[in-house]
Formats: C-alpha cells, sequence, structure tokens
C-alpha cells in the first residue's frame, strides 16, 4: 500500500503525537526525493533511532505529517504516525512478530 489510502482521513482526529514528544522510529526512512542534498534512497534515520517532534504538517488534506529531529544525524524528517512510536512506549517489531508465527 502507498501512502494514500482513499476512505481513510487521519485528520478527523487529533494527532496521535504531540509537539517535543519523544519518539523512536519502527522502520528506516530513506529518502524519497524530498530530502535536500541527499540521493533518492538514501538512508535518513535508522531503525530504532530516536528523536523529538518539532511540527505537526499534513499532506493530502488527509494525513498528518510529523517533523521528526533526530538528534544525532540532525536532520529533520517527516513521517507518518505508523512510522513512528512513543519513546516510552514499548515497542513491537514486525519482524519479531513474523518470525514468532514461523515458530
Amino acid at each position: 500500500m502507498g501512502l494514500y489510502n482513499p476512505g481513510e482521513i487521519e485528520l478527523n482526529d487529533p494527532p496521535v503525537f504531540e509537539i517535543e514528544q519523544k519518539v523512536r522510529l519502527r522502520k528506516m526512512i530513506r529518502n524519497d526525493g524530498t530530502f535536500p542534498g541527499k540521493e533518492v534512497g538514501e538512508s535518513l534515520a535508522k531503525k530504532g533511532d530516536t528523536g523529538y517532534i518539532v511540527s505537526i504538517g499534513t499532506y493530502l488534506q488527509s494525513y498528518y505529517i510529523y517533523a521528526v529531529h533526530f538528534l544525532e544525524s540532525g536532520y529533520v524528517v517527516g513521517c507518518r504516525y505508523n512510522e513512528i512510536v512513543a519513546a516510552d512506549d514499548v515497542f513491537f517489531d514486525d519482524a519479531d512478530d513474523e518470525e514468532n508465527a514461523e515458530n
């Protein structure tokens, strides 16, 4: 599934995260061509990296985009809610779920 999912409108609800909240990445984020100075496909932040939400914007009048400042790299990267988790929440890796299902 791509970024746009017809019928799903996050803006009908309040944002999941708040400005200045510490979050952690659920998966690697690569440059999709919108990050200046980096090649398309180049890694911007790795799974497990932590950062702080510095602003909350919208995309296609449907989705929240959380601008996350990753202190280690210094990058501010736009993330969807399903790409991040509150840093103090228990984090379950999707890959771990698949591995446990096989056992």
